[in-house]
């Protein structure tokens, strides 16, 4: 069996190839940099995501294909980029996906780039081949774009502190990807949830955070529009500001994952072990 696996270097990506890799398999990988990587015995096919001609010919007699949107903020218009690298990846004919997507995707419109998985999933439930979709909660990683602003013992959010949302670990999504790639008992169109081990308002998770590193963290909420003057200073295009802002912006008032949190859903890896591995180092 041929596995395809693109995002090979990300937080999810990484941990699929490296399961599949102990599995004895050896995964096709789709990579724009082979140097990245940090197996050697593997199928590489080196190109561009956004190149249709690369994509048809990489993925060509693939059985399964591991498939998570890469998120470039810095191009002009990344959901068009979502767009296209998803039409790319439909149209090679891959019988069995696993997608990576987002809750929030399940609204379709009003919740920025969120809005690129869910058009990346109405692309791939048109394709013909059997796909599961994976919905996942916020990623732990997420946390590392905001450790500057730990170091000062604040964490910023445009969701109000005592929003609760799922916050789940990649190397677990990485876990049920794999074990779906590689299981051969399911077909049609499924969509499932990745929530991690529990729903954590953001009060919470600074109050772990403070914990693991040993010493207090607060919530600061801060605007829309203080979000997108700090994306902007970091040169950021309006479309891709847009994108960013409007992810929390889109599932923070009145909305539930559309599948509830289950024996199925839920993950093991705790956020408070994660941030003592990942974050009291850099802190």
């Amino acid at each position: 069996m041929t596995i395809a696996v693109v995002t090979p270097t990300g937080n999810v990506g990484s941990r699929v190839l490296q399961l599949l890799v102990q599995a004895g398999m050896r995964p096709r990988v789709l990579a724009r940099d082979p140097s990245r990587l940090k197996f050697r015995d593997l199928d590489v096919r080196q190109g561009d995501l956004l190149d249709a001609g690369f994509v048809a010919d990489a993925l060509k007699g693939a059985d399964a294909l591991f498939w998570a949107t890469p998120e470039n903020f810095g191009t002009p218009d990344p959901q068009a980029d979502m767009e296209t690298m998803g039409a790319n990846a439909a149209a090679a004919g891959v019988p069995r996906i696993v997608q990576i997507s987002s809750i929030g995707a399940e609204r379709r419109h009003g919740a920025g780039l969120i809005d690129g998985l869910a058009r990346n999933e109405d692309q791939f439930a048109s394709s013909g081949a059997d796909v599961l979709t994976l919905r996942c909660g916020n990623y732990f990683t997420n946390l590392m774009g905001s450790l500057d602003s730990l170091r000062t013992g604040t964490l910023k959010t445009t969701m109000r502190p005592d929003h609760r949302m799922p916050w789940v670990d990649p190397r677990d999504v990485a876990e049920v990807a794999a074990v779906r790639l590689l299981a051969a008992n399911w077909s049609g169109h499924k969509v499932t949830a990745v929530h991690g081990p529990a729903d954590l308002s953001w009060d919470e998770v600074a109050a772990t955070i403070g914990a693991a590193v040993g010493r207090p963290i607060t919530v600061e909420e801060i605007t829309d529009e203080a979000m997108a003057a700090t994306l902007r200073a970091e040169g950021m295009s309006d479309k891709a500001i847009t994108g960013v802002v409007s992810m929390p912006a889109g599932v923070r008032d009145n909305f539930r994952p559309e599948q509830p949190r289950d024996l199925l859903t839920t993950t093991p890896t705790t956020l408070d072990a994660w941030a003592y591995e990942n974050l009291r180092p850099l802190l």
